[in-house]
């Protein structure tokens, strides 16, 4: 059951960490949702780095949510 359990918890987190790095290394819209959701739920250092790749794909967007500054319209 153990052996089960651990093997569940590293396929998820393969599937959810590849997606989220897939994601964020994009360059044809930092808008998907499952990313956003994905990302913004990250902790803070992964977030800044998966937001920092996002604004160098999409400089002159405005970003998605979890990577905005406190007015929305810039990047953190």
């Amino acid at each position: 059951m153990l052996r089960f359990a651990l093997i569940f918890i590293i396929g998820l987190s393969v599937v959810v960490g590849g997606r989220w790095y897939v994601y964020v290394s994009n360059t044809s819209s930092p808008y998907d949702e499952v990313g956003i959701e994905i990302n913004s739920r990250l902790p803070h250092v992964l977030r800044k780095w998966g937001c920092d790749r996002l604004e160098q794909s999409f400089p002159n967007s405005v970003p998605p949510y979890g990577c905005g500054a406190p007015d929305s319209r810039s990047w953190i």
